[in-house]
């Protein structure tokens, strides 16, 4: 059955002190590179630094919280703040105008004066469960890390020079992150079985660690995958020709997809892919995604468009996922663009809104 590519990180956490590593560097820039080309979305290995111990902690520090009363809960909702930082309930977070059948904690990266007047602009509202706050703060702090290490693995695999690399991590450097922590409790009778629908990531990466609930992440492949797959489904009514796989936990793995600003900065030859997440019993996701700086002007990169024109040279143009006639992109300050996506959030346009896309 076809399986969404592993890819280990571990040749990058390490200095690559001779020829061997500096191999195996090349050779994980190069799966991500593929990965990033035909799917949008790959597992990435991180078994040599994170240890499972630490993600089954969160999982149990999260399944804590959900299970207070919801009077509790509701002490951390999001009016507090900034209509963005803390609590949703059931339904009140929306994508592509549909409410979705989960509750869960919003946080994003502080902000040195806080103004809860301001979107996206107040304080991050931490439960009182004991060692939520400290567990969870750790795991920021290691995804960040973790996203500065993805993206210089990627600029490598897109033959980036250093200079090039450091000017693109000087948009990164600073990531104005955002992590949720979402329960699925068990769904209404009448419910269709979407928990949350089909939307794109809007940013650069996403990490998502899931609890071992199978069957409940789904990603659009728009082309057929090299071999067969068992229980595919069809796309949605807007997108012919492709299928839906799942993407089912692997111990020692979260699963990375590209967001929109990627695209925007490979001038498409990445492609953000859409994805959902069918119910499937009651589990718990801790999706991180690492963004942008605030202010970072997102536009397309001299290498891709290096790749780009190799392979209109060659009459032999880059497979993408999902390819369509190029089109041109603009430029866009990160946290302008974050803020259209997110200003209706809550009010039937979707934090993941299709509909304004680049």
């Amino acid at each position: 059955m076809f399986t969404l590519p592993i890819i280990s990180i571990a040749p990058y956490l390490s200095p690559a002190v001779d020829d061997a590593a500096r191999r195996l560097r090349r050779e994980t820039s190069a799966a991500l590179h593929d990965a990033c080309l035909k799917y949008g979305f790959f597992y990435l290995d991180i078994s040599a630094y994170v240890d499972t111990s630490e993600t089954d902690e969160l999982v149990r520090l999260a399944r804590e919280f959900f299970a207070l009363p919801q009077v509790e809960k509701d002490l951390l909702s999001l009016k507090n703040e900034d209509n963005a930082r803390g609590y949703a309930r059931l339904y009140e977070n929306v994508t592509s105008g549909k409410a979705d059948n989960h509750e869960g904690l919003d946080f994003y990266r502080p902000v040195d004066v806080p103004d809860k007047s301001k979107p996206l602009w107040g304080t991050n509202q931490w439960p009182t469960v004991p060692g939520f706050r400290e567990k969870y703060e750790i795991w920021v702090e290691k995804m960040r890390a973790l996203g500065l290490i993805v993206m210089e693995a990627m600029a490598v695999g897109l033959g980036m020079a250093s200079g090039e690399w450091e000017d693109l991590r000087s948009k990164v450097d600073e990531s104005f992150w955002i992590m949720r922590v979402i329960g699925y409790p068990p769904l209404p009778e009448d419910h269709d079985g979407i928990s949350c629908g089909a939307h794109k990531d809007y940013g650069c990466l996403t990490f998502l660690y899931a609890d071992p609930t199978p069957s409940a992440l789904q990603v659009y492949l728009h082309k057929k995958p090299p071999t067969p797959l068992t229980g595919a489904v069809p796309g949605p009514p807007d997108v012919i020709g492709g299928t839906w796989i799942d993407a089912d936990p692997i111990p020692g793995c979260v699963v990375c997809n590209i967001g929109e600003m990627w695209e925007l900065w490979t001038a498409g030859l990445y492609r953000s892919t859409l994805h959902r997440v069918i119910h499937r019993g009651s589990n718990y996701r801790i999706p991180f995604f690492f963004e942008p700086n605030f202010n970072a002007r997102i536009e397309p990169l001299n290498a891709a468009h290096r790749l780009i024109k190799l392979g209109d040279e060659a009459n032999d143009a880059v497979e993408v996922q999902g390819a369509v006639p190029r089109k041109k992109y603009k430029s866009v300050v990160y946290g302008e663009s974050l803020l259209k996506k997110v200003g209706s959030n809550f009010s039937g346009g979707g934090k993941y809104n299709q509909g304004n896309e680049l």
